[in-house]
């Protein structure tokens, strides 16, 4: 069972409970799921119980007894534990969950860890999506990290404009950015005010009311990273696209950029490098696999990479996270952890000497794959290359 997945499944057990008439509350749109904090245990853990307390008029303790029978009881749960004032820990069957998870990742490619659109069947309860507009001053760094939190927003199913104060033409051609509109944000959206249509055969006035509008709105969001020093920007598109945006994306909004080219030097020292090349060797170890006659399935990895796994399955997490802090620096460093994570087992993917291709060495290619998918995918918001040769 995938975080995804896992998600998901938390979701029917509070509809479970909701139809057996043992909680009154609205079925959430989301179910966070992430590691255990302090003093929890197992693989997961949700708030879930403590989100429903008060709409339930329960104890958060009381919400999550009544949800532990409804997750228990799911495939690929082998036990729930209660922490704290309702933390359900959620113990998961190792081998089927992992095999899961590189068959989501393998399923959903590049795409995994995007939210399935708001008027899917991911949202049964009709949430509908979120309109942002992003606004930021005429500043290269603004800019770019505006842009790529759109990316980020849109990911998630938000529907985004990205709009600036200025803009210079030479950061497209050099970094590959752009914005919708140029110029002051409005204050506030326009109210959407729809005429409801007379009878043909009425004589009186036609009627007109206001209507909302059928996706609901956030308030225009200033965009303001440290700006990159006026002498500097210069230096930044001189880096070229790919080392250019990461300069400006991976320090945090509050931490002042690098504009040097240790962006562009090709070792270990430099993250960029370690995630591009993570991604060609992961590309390559399926090329070479296939010259040695076998493809990638997913199964079980017994042992093998239990931190490798545990970053792949924080993708999803990362990217809402990220999406909703306006954040792209998150997403930078998570695939800097995929990366590190990544490159000592992508050595153990292949048969050795005289080794015969087996169900294992398949296993691992196709973890191996879901590597190369997530970190093109993660570079791809970012506006980055991920290139199959390095």
């Amino acid at each position: 069972m995938t975080p995804v997945e896992l998600s998901r499944t938390v979701l029917h057990a509070v509809r479970r409970a909701v139809d057996a008439g043992e909680l009154s509350v609205v079925v959430p749109s989301r179910a966070v799921v992430a590691p255990p904090g302090p003093g929890g245990c197992g693989d997961y853990a949700t708030n879930i119980a403590l989100q429903l307390a008060r709409p339930a008029g329960q104890a958060p303790l009381r919400v999550a007894e009544v949800l532990r029978p409804y997750l228990a009881g799911a495939d690929g749960i082998t036990d729930v534990v209660l922490t704290g004032p309702g933390f359900l820990n959620i113990s998961l069957d190792g081998a089927a969950s992992a095999a899961g998870l590189v068959g989501e990742i393998l399923n959903q490619g590049t795409r995994y860890g995007y939210a399935q659109s708001a008027h899917g069947d991911d949202d049964p309860d009709g949430h509908r999506a979120r309109i942002v507009q992003l606004h930021c001053p005429r500043d290269l760094r603004a800019v770019v990290v505006a842009e790529v939190s759109a990316r980020l927003l849109r990911s998630q199913g938000a529907l985004v404009r990205v709009t600036a104060e200025g803009f210079d033409p030479a950061w497209t051609s050099a970094l590959g950015v752009r914005v919708d509109a140029v110029g002051i944000a409005p204050a506030e959206f326009p109210a959407d005010v729809r005429p409801v249509p007379s009878p043909a055969s009425a004589e009186s006035p036609v009627d007109v009311r206001p209507v909302p509008a059928p996706v609901s709105a956030e308030l225009p969001v200033n965009v303001r990273p440290v700006p990159v020093p006026a002498d500097a920007s210069a230096d930044v598109l001189a880096l070229g696209r790919d080392a250019g945006r990461w300069a400006l994306l991976h320090p945090a909004a509050h931490d002042r950029p690098r504009t040097g080219g240790e962006h562009l030097v090709q070792r270990e020292g430099n993250p960029l490098f370690r995630v591009r090349y993570a991604h060609a060797r992961a590309r390559a170890a399926v090329r070479n696999a296939a010259d040695l006659g076998f493809t990638a399935q997913a199964g079980p990895l017994a042992d093998a990479a239990p931190e490798l796994l545990a970053v792949l399955a924080d993708h999803p997490r990362v990217l809402a996270a990220a999406a909703d802090h306006r954040a792209p620096d998150r997403l930078a460093r998570h695939l800097v952890a995929v990366a590190d994570a990544a490159l000592p087992f992508l050595l153990t993917v292949l048969p050795r000497g005289g080794e015969k291709p087996s169900a294992a060495h398949r296993a691992r290619l196709a973890l191996a794959e879901a590597v190369g998918a997530v970190l093109a995918g993660g570079l791809s918001l970012l506006g980055i290359d991920a290139p199959d040769h390095l």
